[in-house]
C-alpha cells in the first residue's frame, strides 16, 4: 500500500516538473523568443531602413550599366544644346545693320568679308549666295536665292538631326528597361522551377527586384529625354523661322540692288 502511493506521488511530481518546464518555456519565448532557440538570434536579421542608392541600383543588373551610359549622354547632350541652339546663334540685330547698309551701298565684298567673320546662321547663308555671285559673274538674284535657300535646309536639318539623339535616347532607355523586365522575369520564374526550396524567396525576391528597377530605370531616363526633345524641337522651330525671315528680306534687298553694277 506504501509502495503504491509513493508511485502516485512520483508520478504527480514529475507530471508537475513537466508542466513547469512548459510554463517556463513558454514565459521566456513570450518575452524573448531568441533565448529559446540561441541559434536564430546568433542570425543577422536584415533591417529594410538600411537599402541605399546604390544597392538598388545595383540590384537592377548588368542593364543598369547601358541605362546609366545613356542618362549621361542625355545630360551632356541638354547641356550641349542650352549652349549653341539659341536665337542669338541664328540672326543678330548688329549684323542686319550692317548687312543692311552694305547692301544699301552696293558694298558685297565688304558684305562678303563681314559675313565671314560673324558666326551666325545668316551669315553663313549670305556668305554662301555671296560667294556663288562673286564666282559666277552672269548670275542673277533668283540664283542666289536658290542658293540660300539650300543653304537654310541645310542647317535646318542639321539643328533637326542634332536633337533627334534625344528621341533616340528618349526610345531605347524604356527598351533596355524592357529587356531588363524580361531578364529579371526570367530569373525568378526559373527559380521557381529549381528544387531548392530554401533559396527560393530570396532568389526569386532578387529577380522581380531587378525586373522593377530596370523598368524604373528606363523611364526615368526615357521620359526626361523626351520632354527635352520636345523643348529643343520648338526651338529650332523658332530659329528655322528666324533664318527664314532674316533671309528674306536681305535676299529681296540684294535682288534689289542687283539692278546696278555690283562692287567686287
Amino acid at each position: 500500500m506504501c509502495a503504491r502511493v509513493e508511485l502516485r506521488a512520483r508520478r504527480s511530481a514529475v507530471q508537475l516538473a513537466r508542466r513547469g518546464r512548459v510554463a517556463n518555456l513558454t514565459l521566456r519565448m513570450k518575452f524573448n523568443p531568441f533565448a529559446v532557440f540561441p541559434v536564430a538570434a546568433d542570425m543577422p536579421v536584415s533591417d529594410p531602413g538600411t537599402t541605399n542608392l546604390w544597392e538598388v541600383l545595383v540590384s537592377g543588373g548588368v542593364v543598369m550599366y547601358p541605362i546609366a551610359a545613356l542618362s549621361v549622354l542625355a545630360l551632356m547632350l541638354i547641356f550641349f544644346y542650352l549652349i549653341t541652339l539659341r536665337r542669338g546663334a541664328v540672326v543678330s540685330a548688329r549684323y542686319m545693320q550692317t548687312a543692311d547698309a552694305m547692301i544699301k551701298k552696293k558694298d558685297y565684298s565688304a558684305l562678303l568679308a563681314v559675313s565671314g567673320r560673324h558666326s551666325e546662321a545668316i551669315a553663313g547663308v549670305m556668305e554662301k549666295a555671296l560667294h556663288f555671285l562673286e564666282n559666277h559673274s552672269g548670275a542673277t538674284a533668283i540664283e542666289a536665292r536658290e542658293i540660300a535657300e539650300a543653304e537654310g535646309i541645310r542647317l535646318a536639318g542639321l539643328w533637326n538631326q542634332r536633337i533627334s539623339y534625344l528621341a533616340d535616347i528618349g526610345t531605347i532607355a524604356p527598351m533596355l528597361g524592357l529587356f531588363g523586365t524580361v531578364l529579371g522575369m526570367i530569373k525568378s520564374f526559373s527559380v521557381v522551377a529549381s528544387d531548392i526550396v530554401a533559396s527560393r524567396p530570396m532568389m526569386l525576391a532578387g529577380g522581380v527586384a531587378e525586373a522593377l528597377v530596370t523598368t524604373a530605370a528606363g523611364l526615368f531616363i526615357g521620359i526626361p529625354a523626351m520632354a527635352a526633345y520636345a523643348f529643343f524641337r520648338g526651338r529650332v522651330q523658332g530659329m528655322i523661322s528666324d533664318l527664314e525671315a532674316s533671309s528674306t528680306i536681305l535676299m529681296a534687298q540684294l535682288g534689289t540692288g542687283q539692278t546696278e553694277p555690283k562692287k567686287y
